[in-house]
């Protein structure tokens, strides 16, 4: 009797303590058991969110808990969403916390880690000091090459394609074009234009390209949240991510190494004395390339962000960089465009009013002036300052994040989270913990009406941009904003993204109205980068 009884006592303890590691203490002890969750399962199991995500409704799902429950919610045994900026941006995007494994599960490439993929923060400061430079708005404001490769896809493609448009009346997908050129200027700057995409004529090209890196998103989940799950079934035939999908993943980067194989030969190919800069202001030139390569070359161990990279991979390390600004360059900027066009072809007063403002330019850019025998670009210090037009792509950047999901990151030991009455201290170190533009940018005590598109709330009575001397309000307005992310880790290429985007708007709205002809699908996806479920916008120009 004894002895039978030993396996049960035995099976018995053993119950209790799965009991109590996995329902007593996460829903009841844990310092996280306070914290408000949107489904009760949320505080024994990650089922509730894992299904938000995988039928891609996280962001808005999230959105709604905190309206409901407040600003620190428990959307997982150990994962926490928090929307404030004091207790929240402030504590979180400081610099303490590293990021998630999710990042390296879906960015890195070529097998290599970049930038945006690393965990820890030293090594994503170090190759971030080698190439913020170049991301500088000073820097891309003098650069003598990037104007030309604007001038050049402005004057010589976009602005004559859009004539044609608006001549024959033809109704164009304007998220396509956004795309195309955002690609070209970007691979451009980064890599050459001897190296660079010619999207803005090669249409054939641009569509197959665009097709191949869409149809991958939505597979993501399996790799970036059931990573170990998708490894296991994979092992023993059973595919969660489709075949076709790992041979577009590889479809991409063997074309986008076909670009930094011609960069680096391009750069090989350039002479060395760069005394004078006159390298540097050729357009051919691989502006970031050539810099991730200058500081490999000169200072491997500092450089390389995976200290066991060997330097025989030097290559692949600087193509994972790049790969990374590149897709991030043109997918961003084409979204925001594309937003930003719906918005205002519903308003033609306001076109009018931009296209007043951007008149003011001297030279305009015009499709008069892109005709012209020697067409200059008007200075970008200019651009930049049109009040308008800045108000005009700030309130599209906080109504239509590109990027408007989580971005996790984990908590180290002893942390307290939360805005004054609503703080939770004790959080455990390992915990998952983010916050979202989505939900930032809709607080209605910063942003009030924050579902409407509303420019003018950034501009002040006088009509000039709002700036902290214009109150509380305006300040917080700025604290609240979050894009481009904040603190050591934001987006290093937003500069980059804003110069070339308010170019393409004022090329357009100098010279031309849009419409709308078919915006079905408009509403944004719910997912890590989110364009229009559609895939598209069709509009008409018109020459004014």
């Amino acid at each position: 009797m004894a002895m039978h009884s030993v396996p049960l006592i035995a099976f018995l303890i053993l119950a209790a303590l799965v009991l109590y590691k996995f329902i007593i203490y996460p829903a009841f002890i844990s310092p996280l058991s306070k914290i408000p969750a949107p489904h009760p399962i949320c505080h024994v199991s990650p089922a509730w969110i894992l299904w938000k995500r995988l039928t891609e409704w996280e962001i808005r799902s999230i959105h709604a808990a905190h309206e409901r429950l407040g600003p620190v919610i428990r959307i997982g045994p150990s994962e926490l969403s928090v929307n404030s900026v004091k207790g929240g941006l402030q504590t979180i995007y400081a610099g303490g916390f590293d990021k998630h494994e999710w990042y390296p599960r879906a960015f890195r490439n070529y097998g290599l880690p970049n930038m945006f993929s690393t965990i820890a923060n030293k090594p994503h400061s170090v190759r971030k000091r080698i190439i913020s430079n170049i991301y500088s708005k000073s820097f891309l404001a003098s650069s003598p090459s990037l104007k030309t490769i604007t001038q050049h896809l402005l004057h010589d493609n976009f602005i004559p394609r859009l004539s044609t448009y608006a001549r024959c009346a033809t109704p164009v997908d304007i998220y396509a074009i956004f795309s195309g050129i955002a690609m070209d200027l970007v691979s451009s700057y980064m890599c050459g234009t001897d190296a660079a995409t010619d999207f803005s004529n090669d249409l054939q090209e641009r569509t197959r390209i665009l097709e191949v890196f869409n149809s991958r998103p939505s597979y993501l989940f399996y790799t970036q949240e059931l990573p170990f799950l998708t490894s296991f079934l994979r092992r023993i035939g059973i595919r969660l991510v489709p075949r076709r999908i790992d041979a577009a993943n590889a479809e991409i980067e063997t074309w986008a190494m076909q670009i930094f194989d011609a960069a680096r030969l391009s750069m090989l190919s350039s002479p060395t004395d760069t005394s004078k800069g006159s390298q540097r202001e050729s357009t051919s030139y691989p502006t970031v390339y050539a810099q991730l390569a200058a500081a490999l070359t000169k200072d491997p161990e500092k450089a390389t962000i995976d200290p066991l990279t060997p330097p025989s991979t030097h290559h692949l390390a600087i193509a994972s960089e790049c790969y990374d600004h590149l897709a991030a360059g043109f997918d961003t900027s084409g979204i925001t465009l594309t937003y930003l066009v719906h918005e205002l072809s519903q308003r033609p007063a306001l076109q009018k009013a931009l296209r007043n403002e951007l008149l003011t330019l001297s030279p305009p850019l015009t499709a008069a002036a892109a005709a012209a025998d020697a067409p200059v670009l008007p200075d970008y210090k200019a651009l930049d300052a049109l009040p308008l037009l800045h108000a005009i792509m700030q309130e599209t950047l906080r109504r239509h994040p590109a990027i408007p999901g989580p971005q996790p990151r984990v908590t180290p030991p002893g942390t307290s989270l939360g805005p004054p009455g609503h703080e939770f201290h004790d959080i455990p170190a390992g915990v998952r913990v983010s916050c979202q533009a989505y939900s930032l940018h809709r607080n209605d005590a910063v942003f009030p009406d924050p579902e409407a598109w509303k420019p003018e709330r950034w501009l002040n009575e006088k009509g000039e941009v709002v700036s902290a001397e214009d109150g509380e309000q305006a300040r917080e307005m700025g604290r609240w904003f979050w894009a481009f992310g904040s603190g050591g880790r934001m987006c290093v290429g937003s500069n980059l993204a804003i110069y070339q985007m308010k170019y393409i708007v004022a090329a357009i709205y100098s010279s031309f109205e849009t419409s709308i002809v078919d915006d079905a699908g408009i509403e944004q996806l719910d997912r890590y980068t989110a364009g229009p479920t559609g895939g598209k916008l069709i509009i008409r120009l018109k020459a004014v």
